[in-house]
């Protein structure tokens, strides 16, 4: 069973700079892609970053790309997601999802797994 545990979200404003973390545990770390996704009130779950399992290939959205960095250390078992910059519009909670491959992907379908969320708020 993968679970995962996100933290270091709050309430920062406009032009603020963020940096999430993701812990993961249940599984060898390295064997999964993992993902960022956030969801704001009334709206769908949306793709932020992707990596693969190794950390080789990255994916961003292309409206975020150039403000965010995600990256991760298996030896520790943690992911992150680097947020500059930051805007109103990005206030959502923003979720940790695990794959069942190394392959990473940019829809909630490559990520069954996923953490409880934190809360990202941005005051303009």
């Amino acid at each position: 069973q993968v679970r995962l545990v996100e933290s270091g979200g709050g309430l920062v404003q406009a032009g603020a700079s963020l940096r999430l973390s993701c812990a993961g545990t249940g599984r060898t770390f390295s064997a999964y892609a993992m993902a960022w996704f956030r969801q704001a009130p009334g709206k769908e779950r949306e793709f932020v970053a992707a990596i693969s399992g190794s950390g080789i290939t990255t994916y961003y959205a292309d409206s975020l790309k150039g403000r965010i960095t995600i990256s991760r250390d298996n030896w520790s078992n943690m992911m992150w997601l680097q947020m500059n910059s930051l805007k109103p519009e990005d206030t959502a909670v923003y979720y940790c999802g695990a794959g069942e491959s190394a392959t990473a992907g940019t829809t909630t379908r490559y990520y069954p797994y996923w953490g409880q969320g934190t809360q990202v708020t941005v005051s303009s």
